[in-house]
Formats: C-alpha cells, sequence, structure tokens
C-alpha cells in the first residue's frame, strides 16, 4: 500500500483554521479513502477571532465564545499540539516539538509531508523602548485582553483603596501605543466599560480616569479613510481621551511613559499594539522570503519558484492583481486571510487531482471599526458611516464572518443579554494564577523552620 499523500499546515489561525475547513470538504473523497491526510501543527487547541478581542475585554462577549476549537471544527485532520522550528523544504521535512515531547525530554522530532501550507499568523512588533519588555502588555490574544480587563479592574481597586496621591494618579493613567484597529478599539471599549464601572467606586469618577492614545503617524484608523479618521479623533477626543498623533513612547522605565513630546506619564498601564511582524518560523525555512521576511508568493497562493509550498495571510506577500499600480501586494488583515483561504484551499485540492490552479484576486471593499458601544466608523464600497449604524454593521459583519453557526448563535445571545442586563465588572485576576491560594496554604506557617528556644 502507499502512503496517503500528507498535507502538512503550520498554524492554525484565521488561515490554517479556513484552509483546513475547506479542504476537508474538497478532499472528502480521498481523506474517506486514505489517499491523503491533512496534519495541522499548532500551539494553540483553538483558533482566535481576534475582531472580538476587545469586546472580550469589555466584557460584552465570553472569551470561550471568541475562540473556536479547532478539535471540533477540523475532525477530518489530526491536530499536532506544537511548535514547528524549521522548514526543509528541500527534503520535505518540518522539525517540531510537541507537550508530548517536551514532557519526555525528548527535544524534536522531525515531520515529513508532500504539501506543506505556511500559516503560522504574525506576532507583535516591538521596538527597543527602555522598559517596554518589564511593563508593557500585548493586545493579541485572548489571555491578554481578559488580563487587561482584570488589570484595568484593579487598577481601580488600587487607587479606590490608596492615600497616596502619586499612586492613584498612575493606577488611573492608562497609555495605549499604536492607532490601528487593535489599539483604538481596545481603548474605546474598556474607556467605556471602566467609566461604567467607576459608578461603584465611591471615590472615583469617571473624569478622575485618564486615558491617552499615542501614535507615530499624522492620523488614526488609516484603512477607514482620512475623513473617517479624523471623525474617530474628534469622537475620542470628545470622551475626554488624549490622543497623541506624530508621537512617540520613547521610554517607560520606573512606570513612567515619556513620550516624544517631552510629556512624562506615571502609569501603571502600557498598551503595545503597534503593529505585528511575521512569525520567526519563516526566517527559519528555505523558502524565499521579501524585504519585510514575508514568503514570497505568486497570485496561485504558491510559494514563488517552489513546488509542494503554499502559503497565505500575514505569512504571504501575496501580489494584488486587482489593483491599478503593479507590484501591489495584498493588506495582511482578516479580510483577504478569510478569501485567500478558500482559494488555497481549492488550488491544493486542484494540484493533487492535476487540475489547472486559479489566481486569487479580491478588491478591498472597506473596513469597520468600533469605538465603543453604539459608537463606531465604517468606509464600506465608497460609502463612509458614523455612530450608531457604523457600529451596527461593524457587529453585523463581525457576527457573519465568525465561524460555525454554534458560535455565530452563542455571540448574538450574549448580546442580546448584555443589551438587557447590567455589565459585569467582576476582575477575575486570580485566574491568571490559579495555583496562589493553595500554594499560600500549603506554606509552612512563620517560624517553622526556626531553632527551638533553650
Amino acid at each position: 500500500m502507499t502512503e496517503p499523500a500528507r498535507i502538512l499546515v503550520v498554524g492554525g489561525g484565521y488561515v490554517g483554521m479556513y484552509t483546513v475547513l475547506r479542504l476537508q470538504r474538497q478532499l472528502r473523497t480521498e481523506l474517506g479513502a486514505g489517499t491523503a491526510e491533512i496534519v495541522v501543527v499548532t500551539p494553540e487547541p483553538y483558533m482566535t477571532y481576534q475582531p472580538f478581542l476587545p469586546e472580550a475585554a469589555a466584557g460584552s462577549i465570553s472569551p470561550r465564545h471568541v475562540v473556536v476549537p479547532l478539535r471540533r471544527v477540523l475532525d477530518r485532520c489530526r491536530i499536532v499540539i506544537g511548535e514547528v522550528h524549521s522548514v526543509d523544504h528541500a527534503k520535505r521535512t518540518a522539525t517540531l516539538s510537541t507537550l508530548a515531547s517536551e514532557e519526555e525530554g525528548a527535544g524534536t522530532l522531525d515531520m515529513t509531508y508532500d504539501e506543506l501550507v505556511i500559516a503560522p499568523g504574525s506576532v507583535s512588533r516591538t521596538l527597543p523602548v527602555p522598559g517596554l519588555a518589564d511593563h508593557g502588555i500585548g493586545f493579541k490574544t485572548v489571555e491578554e485582553a481578559i488580563g487587561l480587563r482584570n488589570h484595568v479592574i484593579e487598577q481601580m481597586d488600587i487607587a479606590s483603596s490608596t492615600r497616596d496621591p502619586a499612586i492613584r494618579d498612575a493606577a488611573l493613567t492608562f497609555v495605549f501605543v499604536g492607532g490601528g484597529y487593535a489599539g483604538v478599539e481596545a481603548l474605546a471599549e474598556l474607556e467605556d466599560m471602566a467609566r461604567y464601572t467607576a459608578r461603584y467606586y465611591h471615590n472615583i469618577k469617571p473624569e478622575d480616569l485618564r486615558w491617552v492614545l499615542v501614535e507615530a503617524s499624522d492620523r488614526i484608523l488609516p484603512e477607514v479613510g482620512e475623513e473617517m479618521g479624523r471623525y474617530a479623533v474628534r469622537e475620542l477626543r470628545g470622551r475626554n481621551i488624549d490622543v497623541r498623533l506624530r508621537t512617540r513612547l520613547e521610554t517607560c522605565e520606573d512606570r513612567v511613559a515619556v513620550l516624544s513630546d517631552g510629556t512624562r506619564l506615571p502609569t501603571r498601564t502600557v498598551v503595545w499594539t503597534a503593529g505585528v511582524k511575521p512569525a520567526p518560523v519563516l526566517a527559519a525555512t528555505d523558502l524565499p522570503l521579501n524585504e519585510r521576511g514575508r514568503l514570497r508568493c505568486t497570485a496561485r497562493l504558491t510559494v514563488e519558484g517552489v513546488e509542494h509550498a503554499w502559503a497565505a495571510g500575514d505569512a504571504a506577500a501575496v501580489p494584488d492583481v486587482t489593483a491599478k499600480e503593479p507590484g501591489k501586494e495584498c493588506a495582511p488583515n482578516a479580510q483577504h486571510a478569510v478569501r485567500q483561504a478558500r482559494v488555497l484551499a481549492e488550488n491544493i485540492a486542484a494540484s493533487l487531482r492535476g487540475q489547472p490552479l486559479k489566481e486569487y484576486a479580491h478588491a478591498y471593499v472597506g473596513s469597520v471599526a468600533s469605538l465603543g458601544l453604539h459608537k463606531g466608523v465604517a468606509h464600506v464600497y465608497g460609502r463612509k458611516l458614523k455612530g450608531y449604524p457604523a457600529w451596527f454593521m461593524h457587529r453585523a459583519y463581525h457576527l457573519s464572518r465568525v465561524p460555525t453557526f454554534n458560535r455565530k448563535a452563542r455571540v448574538l445571545a450574549e448580546w442580546t443579554l448584555s443589551g438587557l442586563f447590567k455589565r459585569e465588572i467582576v476582575s477575575l485576576g486570580s485566574l491568571e494564577h490559579p495555583r496562589a491560594e493553595f500554594e499560600l496554604a500549603a506554606a509552612p506557617p512563620p517560624g517553622d523552620g526556626d531553632e527551638p528556644r533553650s
């Protein structure tokens, strides 16, 4: 018997999950007959729907409804929880480690494949800002989103109970760096939540909280256009949010954020959302990369000059065949990633069957962004919306895009309930350290190790 053709998918995010979801249908016959198999190697057993992270941080959506369990939706595949460290495509071999190999102390292992799909996504792009590694908070995973929510409420608890005005001011100052989707939506949702939460503190008023958005360029939310970007700035400033354009974070050592305009902000919260970069595994392959570290790809989503290697999403530099100017690439965003995954799956199936491949072509239709509850901006198909209509469009669009009917129903139910009842404002910071209470109880009482007195 011949070995089945193995399709190795590196990453279980947007591209990885959507590609395999469609591949399961495209290769139903081959998977059933055992002539093909799909192996997904991913660090987490779920896909995070990142556009919902700001609402999860604000408590509008439960964290478990922001993620999609891969084993449930990819039931015809083999899911390996681990990390690919390098790829030798010339030998059709990937070097990886799994949870089991770490426990066994076996180190890494090699896995062979016939077709390779590189879809590891991206990681936060940090800069050598002094103090950032020690005090910065990211906003790219569901763990970071919930951790940030707990942190914000914890700072309000600190401010409410301290008698030191310096500690109080630092606790109630929140600095967000980066004026893209992640930074603006996270700040807007959390400011909304914190302003509501302040009514339950006897000595904290909404105006006591200081929110600062730091952006190096001259506008925020460039995806929605210049006019809607200016509206977003006016909307945020109207809520007493300090928006600093053409400004950079110079340092945040000793819990003091120093900006390029000379402003010094004592703060216990610095949220870093200033862009992303390709996953490090791309540099550990023998595949061609462009100057930004992304894989050089063709419009058919194959890796340029290489056979049996495919890529899409954040990891891939895919030419935009719909662009008027030559040499332009598809933006690394979710709108392209989901659509690229569909074409990628169809092309892999066609390749295995010896059929012709098709090119990926999608004209960018626009963007929507939330600015908190009942507020938003949108620029879609040339139409510009703001306020409630844009916010409603934001929710409707992402509800239609979140995978599986199960998730759609759960998210819609939570939105409905949150509209009927008050917000939940509890901090569950202990979730980040689940063994802390037991370790305290198991610790020997003070003095147990002392020598007995004579």
